[in-house]
């Protein structure tokens, strides 16, 4: 069965603004195939280039957080969020930037049951919080974070992500996002 990758209209490759298709077409050399988010969100080209921005701001860069534990909260707090297309394509993603097969499937089971650190599940607990119950943050939260030694500015980006994703999650879910055939068997 073959569904349409939105339920919106899909531009044409072709039809994009030049930096966008070249940016596009980047993504496919590097990973041989155009992820669907690139598509749907390229109907609004500034949207499109607004949301690329933010999410290389937030996942793409050094910090506290590595590369996958980025992408654990993604996988996290979309499955609660019951976004398919995040959990898939990111929890593909976190396949190959954790070196593990099984986690993302953990994560996006019940990331309470996974195999991951205290530190990991402390900057889960946060981020599921922020995702679902941003307006009951408080302080005993942050301490629960230095704890297990998340600076000021982990923290913000463990919020940032959440609430990024949470976005991203809304999106998707409304356009019926369909993820790749690829990002199923990445990293297995």
């Amino acid at each position: 069965m073959s569904h349409p990758i939105s339920r919106f209209d899909v531009p044409a490759l072709d039809d994009l603004p030049q930096d966008i298709r070249e940016r596009i077409e980047a993504v496919q050399e590097k990973s041989g195939f155009v992820p669907n988010v690139f598509l749907v969100m390229a109907r609004r080209p500034d949207e499109f280039r607004a949301f690329m921005a933010y999410h290389d701001a937030l996942m793409d860069k050094p910090g506290g957080l590595s590369k996958a534990e980025r992408e654990m909260i993604v996988v996290a707090t979309s499955a609660l969020n019951q976004c398919q297309y995040c959990v898939i394509a990111h929890g593909a993603i976190l396949r190959i930037r954790a070196k593990d097969a099984l986690i993302a499937d953990q994560l996006a089971t019940n990331y309470r049951k996974a195999d991951i650190t205290p530190r990991q599940m402390a900057m889960l607990d946060f981020a599921v919080k922020v995702s679902q119950q941003a307006h009951t943050v408080g302080e005993p939260d942050f301490e629960a974070l230095a704890v297990h030694g998340f600076s000021q500015e982990d923290v913000w980006d463990i919020a940032s992500i959440s609430a990024f994703f949470g976005m991203s999650n809304r999106m998707a879910n409304v356009t019926s996002m369909r993820a790749n055939p690829e990002f199923y068997t990445m990293g297995r």
